[in-house]
């Protein structure tokens, strides 16, 4: 394996990758964890949050960097 030269990576999109990651798995994991507390309307709202957050990722990066 070698090094991965990561220089050509804008700031701005790391930034964007790492917070909408960071908001993406949490609201997953806030899902599954309020199914198993019995809060499924909680739940289910918090992966729809989720795929909102997703579609919203893919369009920002649609829009500025694609």
């Amino acid at each position: 394996m070698t090094a991965v030269d990561v220089s050509n990576v804008p700031a701005g999109l790391f930034v964007l990758g790492a917070v909408f990651i960071l908001l993406i798995f949490s609201l997953l994991s806030l899902g599954v964890l309020k199914m198993f507390q019995q809060q499924f309307r909680a739940g289910w709202l918090y992966f729809a949050g989720s795929v909102i957050s997703a579609v919203v990722f893919y369009l920002l990066l649609d829009i500025w960097y694609i």
